[in-house]
């Protein structure tokens, strides 16, 4: 299944979806034709052209095409990548549950990592035409194999420390303990997601406390992203729901942030490691 669709311009609706099994002389073809536009919700359009469609019933008449010839596995090429977001997002749901209906396996590429995570069983990152992880959409976001994946993956917090002993850091002046310290001594990067960022009140005692500045505060509706500049000098990104708990932050407050042992990450491999490659691509199945 193509990016653009590739419909048949000159056919309409169910003419393009019969037109692989009327190649191929199988079967009643009227009959498995209508099935398949009922499975995607388009009988009423049948005899229209793809030109009086939406994008998103276009996208549907598509995978109605590929899916009727009944294919062990169904390559779909970021075919939601020509659809605005609103549409993108509804589609990812359609998508998902037709998959689990007609119980063929979807090898879907995209560079879009929320479509990855929210649409896969199993994710596969690549990076130059090589797989760097495979795993969960849960255990690739959760626990990247390296600085590449979890920089790639959704939004991470790369911070270069200093690893002292197993699990003891020093970030600048500041000490910090990791419970996932997969390095041992020298430099290394630690990893933690924005929503596992804690701002706390200014001057809030404890461990893996560290004092920061607020420098932006982004409304993004039911979430508010916060860019925060730690006392070392390293810029970090937290994600707070909206619940009305913190709705005094502004550019310039004081804060301490509460970075959890549990959720900091400490990945083997020098600050240099982070490859800046071209080829970046997710393949979810």
């Amino acid at each position: 299944m193509f990016q653009n669709y590739a419909l048949f311009p000159h056919l309409d609706i169910y003419e393009n979806v019969a037109f692989g099994l009327r190649r191929r002389k199988q079967g009643d073809v009227d009959t498995q034709v209508r099935e398949m536009l009922e499975l995607v919700e388009l009988s009423s359009q049948a005899r229209k052209k793809p030109t009086q469609l939406s994008g998103g019933q276009q996208q549907r008449v598509a995978l109605a095409r590929a899916l009727i010839n009944s294919p062990e596995v169904l390559l779909l090429d970021e075919p939601l990548g020509a659809l605005d977001a609103k549409l993108r997002r509804s589609l990812k749901v359609e998508l998902k549950a037709l998959q689990e209906r007609v119980g063929i396996t979807f090898l879907y590429v995209t560079h879009d990592q929320e479509e990855a995570l929210t649409m896969s069983d199993r994710l596969a990152v690549m990076n130059a035409g090589r797989i760097v992880q495979i795993g969960t959409p849960r255990e690739v976001y959760e626990d990247p194999a390296d600085t590449y994946v979890a920089d790639f993956l959704g939004a991470a917090n790369l911070m270069e420390v200093e690893v002292v002993s197993a699990g003891a850091l020093r970030v600048g002046d500041f000490a910090l303990t990791s419970n996932r310290c997969e390095a041992t001594t020298g430099t290394a990067h630690a990893v933690i997601r924005p929503e596992r960022v804690r701002i706390e009140e200014h001057g809030s005692a404890g461990e893996n406390r560290v004092p920061a500045m607020v420098e932006r505060v982004v409304f993004l509706g039911s979430a508010t992203e916060v860019l925060l500049r730690l006392a070392p000098g390293i810029q970090v990104q937290a994600l707070m729901q909206n619940d009305g708990s913190r709705a005094d932050l502004a550019q310039g407050t004081p804060v301490n942030v509460y970075l959890p042992p549990d959720a900091l990450r400490v990945l083997a491999g020098a600050a240099g490691d982070v490859p800046l490659a071209e080829d970046e691509h997710l393949v979810a199945s």
